[in-house]
């Protein structure tokens, strides 16, 4: 097959690309006490320490200078990691946006500049039913040739993930040799194409795709349905199976309305 030409550009790329990233971890706890461990285990397991080193990882994969880093822990809980990121001289000649697999500890190395990657946590918990969620928002935000997809496998391989949403867009434009606007400098027909194989066969997915605005939208949710994965501080034989098929219930409800985005009044 033959290898697209090279896009030529009149001086930087201006294309802004965005990678906005949403993970959920559903969990039941069986008493007021699991609850409070689970919140605890979670602020500690994703705190702002932590954040902080799985963004710096995230900004040697896509190639980025680190100009600024503000973090905080919050009270009751939660935590919140803004990374301001430019330009790096490129030492890689690897650089495309085909619809691959981007690397797990590899570097890929690009020009950036006016670009940031931020995080943002979320753990809480139903009041009655003891299911609690765990939610992280990443936003990476790049201006030049590389999308930010090329972090995409690191990031879902760095959380405890049963539904994953997923929105990358760009926007603005840059301009030709010969003065005319370019809206989009790579190939991209669904963000499915930059997943590896094994996160594929481990997750539902679906996509929601807006081609003429150049929006790509894909929801991921976890296949293995193990009760016991889901249980915080307790085994799924201390409860009796009528007990095991209404905590199932509850699990599948609360992931369903998180994946299709709506709640679910029978079910």
């Amino acid at each position: 097959m033959a290898r697209a030409k090279k896009l030529k550009l009149h001086g930087f790329n201006n294309l802004t690309k965005t990678l906005s990233f949403n993970i959920y971890d559903v969990c039941y706890t069986a008493t007021k006490a699991q609850q409070k461990e689970y919140l605890e285990y979670i602020d500690e397991e994703y705190n702002a320490k932590r954040l902080k080193h799985i963004l710096t990882d995230v900004s040697e994969i896509i190639g980025a200078n680190i100009l600024n880093i503000a973090h905080q822990d919050y009270d009751p809980q939660g935590a919140s990691v803004t990374m301001l990121i430019s330009e790096e001289s490129m030492v890689a000649s690897k650089l495309d946006n085909k619809q691959t697999p981007g690397p797990l500890p590899d570097a890929v190395v690009a020009h950036l500049d006016k670009s940031h990657i931020t995080v943002h946590t979320y753990p809480e918990y139903h009041p009655e039913n003891g299911i609690s969620t765990f939610r992280a928002d990443i936003d990476v935000s790049t201006c030049g040739r590389v999308s930010p997809l090329k972090a995409l496998n690191y990031l879902i391989h760095s959380f405890d993930s049963d539904i994953v949403t997923m929105d990358y867009r760009v926007r603005g434009f840059t301009r030709n040799t010969k003065g005319g606007k370019v809206f989009i400098d790579h190939h991209i027909n669904s963000i499915q194409n930059y997943i590896s194989k094994d996160i594929k066969d481990a997750y539902q997915m679906l996509d929601v795709n807006v081609y003429q605005e150049n929006i790509f939208h894909t929801k991921m949710m976890l296949k293995d349905c193990d009760l016991d994965k889901y249980l915080f501080g307790i085994k799924s034989e201390d409860f009796k199976k009528a007990e095991q098929n209404k905590i199932r219930k509850h699990l599948q409800k609360e992931i369903l309305e998180i994946f299709y985005g709506r709640r679910m009044s029978k079910f």
